[in-house]
This record gives structure tokens, sequence and C-alpha cells, in this order.
């Protein structure tokens, strides 16, 4: 029986209805609006089109949403000029820098500058370093999207094999330090592949949870899937384009190969895609719940 489609645009949406509920509720009670400010240094049409769905969700949410559009040859000191006057801003209670940047800015400089308490891509090394011993306070976003995926499927977690395809900052090393965690919603068994791992096939058949974040079209095919497992397309990669000229994406995962021996799986578009920004706004939201003075439980 062919796989099981996990469509993460549904789940995001119902997560974003229980955020926009929050969001009000907090409102009422304490006063808080939730704050978020994205920076875009430059025009890449890709970045570009990424913060115009930030911000658009976060107005549809009701947050306080705020815009930054700086040129391609913006000076590193005016960018972190501009980083520090919202670190101070207490209407904003997210910092999100969109990535790249410009070639001549120095990207860890930038990251680094940003206040831990509104780091809401969960990329500042105080975060990184809470969330590798068992602390998070904010997920990377993608990641925090994969389990949230994970979760609201039914998919056990807890004594599951997982194989990660990729070990890169964004994805792969996070994922795997969220799933590998002693606690809720985790305590799986996780191996990461990469670029020098040899024989990955002899991994991913073991897996009964397989994450993909390779960024190369076709790297998982069926024949190096376990039958069942439960797989997690997180590429995108453009393979030509629409007659109206639209983009046509494909993941890592040969999706048609692979559906045939998975029990679920994510599609591209429409899997992880749409669940990385509704995290975003939970990361958002629970920056402004900590400005109020609480932390809900996870």
């Amino acid at each position: 029986m062919p796989a099981a489609i996990i469509n993460g645009k549904e789940i995001a949406e119902r997560i974003q209805q229980e955020i926009r509920t929050a969001a009000v509720a907090l409102k009422e009670k304490h006063g808080v609006t939730p704050g978020l400010v994205t920076i875009l240094a430059g025009e890449d049409p890709a970045s570009v089109s990424y913060v115009t769905g930030k911000q658009k969700t976060a107005r549809d949410l009701g947050f306080h949403s705020v815009q930054e559009n700086l040129p391609e040859d913006v000076t590193e000191d005016r960018l972190l000029a501009l980083i520090d006057h919202y670190n101070r801003d207490p209407k904003i209670h997210g910092i999100l820098v969109q990535l790249p940047l410009p070639a001549h800015i120095d990207e860890r400089r930038v990251l680094y500058a940003i206040d831990p308490d509104k780091d809401v891509d969960g990329f500042h090394p105080v975060n990184v370093g809470r969330l590798a011993i068992g602390d998070a306070r904010f997920y990377p976003c993608t990641p925090y999207g994969i389990r949230e995926l994970l979760i609201r499927t039914g998919v056990p977690i807890e004594g599951a094999e997982v194989v990660v395809v990729g070990r890169s900052n964004l994805v792969g090393k996070p994922i795997a330090m969220m799933l590998m965690q002693k606690q809720k919603h985790a305590n799986a068994t996780v191996t990461v592949c990469h670029t020098r791992t040899r024989d990955t096939a002899s991994h991913t058949r073991r897996a009964d949870i397989l994450i993909v974040a390779a960024g190369a079209r076709n790297a998982v095919t069926a024949d190096m899937v376990k039958e069942g497992a439960v797989v997690i397309d997180v590429g995108v990669n453009r393979v030509g384009t629409t007659p109206e000229g639209k983009a046509i994406l494909r993941g890592d995962v040969d999706f048609d190969g692979v559906k045939e021996k998975a029990s679920a799986i994510t599609p591209v578009p429409g899997g992880v895609g749409p669940m990385t920004i509704a995290m975003l706004m939970a990361n958002t939201l629970r920056a402004a719940r900590m400005a109020a003075g609480f932390v809900p439980e996870e």
C-alpha cells in the first residue's frame, strides 16, 4: 500500500490557529502582543519571498510585525546597530535576520549579536548550547517543525531507530540532538549520515524514521528505505519551471519510488516547508510569554 502523505500545510494551519488564540489571550491577560522583526539585506528573490511569507503570517496571527529592508551594500556596523536597536525594543520579542547575508558581512558576528532571548531562529550559541544539554528555550524552526509533524501524525519516537541524512547546523545536527534527548517526544536512537559516511544505505535501511536533509536531488531512493519507514524529506530542489514560469520543486527523496515502501512520507512542496514558518511563530509567541514573565510547559 502506498504511503500516507503527511500534509504539512494542514498541520501548520492548525498550529497557526492555536497560536492565534494564544496570542489573543496573552494580549487580554498581560497586555503583550507578540512582536517580530525580520531584517533583510539585499534583494535575493528567494530571501524576499521567504521574508514576505513570514511577515504575512505574523500579521495574520495578530502579531506586531516589522520588516527592515537594507541595501545589498549595507555596512556590517549598520546592521549590528539595527540589531542592537531591536534588542532593546520592548515591543519586539523576536529578531530574525534572513540568511544568507551579503558576502562582505560576517554572518557569525551578526547572529551572535542577537539577544538570545529574542533569537527565535534558535541559532545563537547560547540557544544551541541549551538545546545540546536538553534545556532548549527556542528550537531551530525547521527541526522543530519536523518533530511537530511526527508528534501530530502519531509517529512513535521513543525507542525508534532514527537516521538523519545531513549534518548541517540548520537541520541535521539540531534534529539529531532534539530526538536523542532524555525527555518527552524524544528518547530515540539517532544515527547521522553525511558526505563522508561509508555505505549510507546500510544505515538508512535500519531507520524507523528517516529524515533526509542532504541538499541533493534523489539522495535517497527506494532501495535505501526499510519497508514501513516514516520518511521526512527536508530538501527543496528546483528542477524546472511550469509554462507559467512557476518553479517546479522536488525534495531530496525519490518520492515516487519511496512512497511505495514507506508507511508515511512528506511531499515537496507542502511537507516540512509550511511547518518552518509556523514554528517561527510559535517561538515568537514563546518569547513574548517570556517577556510577560512566564514560559509554558512543552
